[in-house]
């Protein structure tokens, strides 16, 4: 999806940091989104996680909790 407010809100989760992203991924797999994504759709939320998620991967053997 190329949406400019799902960009800003991965930039947002991505300021977190490494292993506070992880536990955000978490946290959204089980459901359970942060208030920055309180303006999205499900769609849109959806396309974060994807996003965030792919993002990290290439941090799995370096960053995880």
């Amino acid at each position: 999806m190329n949406s400019p407010r799902v960009d800003e809100c991965v930039e947002q989760l991505c300021l977190k940091g490494c292993k506070a992203l992880w536990q955000e991924i978490e946290a959204m797999e089980q459901g359970d989104f942060p208030p920055e994504l309180d303006h999205l759709d499900d769609r849109e939320k959806a396309a974060v996680l994807a996003e965030v998620k792919s993002i990290m991967a290439v941090y799995r053997g370096s960053c995880s909790l």
